[in-house]
């Protein structure tokens, strides 16, 4: 995990990063969103996409006004439904009578401790996009990629006409993405990692910190970096039975306090997915080799 870059931070600006896209950030820092909510305008002139419109926050809804200035919004898409990612698109679809596109909504019951924002529970979209459907506008189109696993809903978008990947929580520059259960999956999130492997973007836009400009090699390391956690979780199973907070514990060594329960649910996404493989057990909350 990337430590934050020194301030000031190009909060609220609208920043061309190529020709069809600009990046604005949202006003909400933290340990799990870095240096804030990336939303990115897909699109000049005629009509655009907002992707990622972020958090309800008026700052952040006024920056994007500005950036949009009087061009028509074809769309406001959302990669999932964390509340970091889709509640600004609500207010932003009442100024702009855009439909609001992309992501199914989720339903199930988030009652608990969570180590994210937490899902948003009023996300209602105009249409839904399935896996390889696309939504386009004047001289753009974003494809739909079904990336499951840091939460069922998630998709990614694929600029078609620049080769530019928008990858929303899925695959960020800065830190690997927490996969909380029940609805995060680490079978379904490997999978997602290896379907991006074999593509060949140019770019990945992520929700969070900076582009990243060689996917293929990330996404290479962040899968050899699940599966050497997947092996320290079998090797420290196999030396005795241990409860999830010892594996934390032996694994993060020197780990900032605040990200100890994001730590803990990761291990418990690795837990829950080799279960399901035959290569642990469990007894209330003791694991151990099967």
């Amino acid at each position: 995990m990337a430590k934050a870059p020194p301030k000031p931070w190009p909060t609220g600006e609208a920043e061309q990063i190529e020709p069809l896209v600009r990046r604005v950030l949202a006003p909400n820092p933290s340990p799990f969103t870095y240096t804030g909510t990336q939303t990115y305008i897909v699109g000049l002139g005629d009509g655009c996409a907002v992707i990622d419109p972020g958090p309800d926050e008026p700052a952040h809804l006024a920056a994007l006004e500005a950036a949009i200035g009087g061009e028509h919004v074809c769309a406001i898409m959302c990669t999932h439904t964390h509340r970091d990612h889709s509640p600004g698109s609500r207010p932003l679809a009442r100024r702009t009578g855009a439909p609001i596109v992309g992501c199914a909504p989720l339903a199930f019951d988030t009652a608990g401790p969570r180590a994210d924002e937490g899902f948003d529970p009023e996300y209602a979209p105009d249409r839904v996009l399935a896996d390889g459907e696309a939504m386009s506008g004047p001289g753009w189109t974003l494809t739909a990629l079904a990336t499951p696993g840091h939460v069922s809903n998630h998709l990614c978008f694929a600029l078609e006409e620049s080769g530019a990947l928008f990858s929303g929580d899925h695959v960020m520059g800065w830190s690997t993405s927490v996969v909380v259960p029940p609805d995060g999956d680490m079978g379904d999130y490997m999978a997602s990692l290896q379907l991006l492997h074999e593509r060949d973007d140019r770019v990945l836009y992520p929700a969070h910190g900076p582009a990243v400009t060689k996917p293929r090699q990330l996404v290479r390391s962040m899968i050899g970096h699940r599966r050497q956690r997947e092996n320290q979780i079998l090797r420290l199973l196999g030396e005795a039975r241990q409860q999830v907070g010892e594996l934390v514990a032996q694994m993060y060594k020197g780990l900032d306090p605040k990200l100890t329960k994001a730590a803990a649910l990761s291990v418990t996404a690795h837990l829950i997915d080799l279960e399901r493989r035959g290569l642990v057990v469990r007894s209330e909350d003791i694991w151990q080799t099967s």
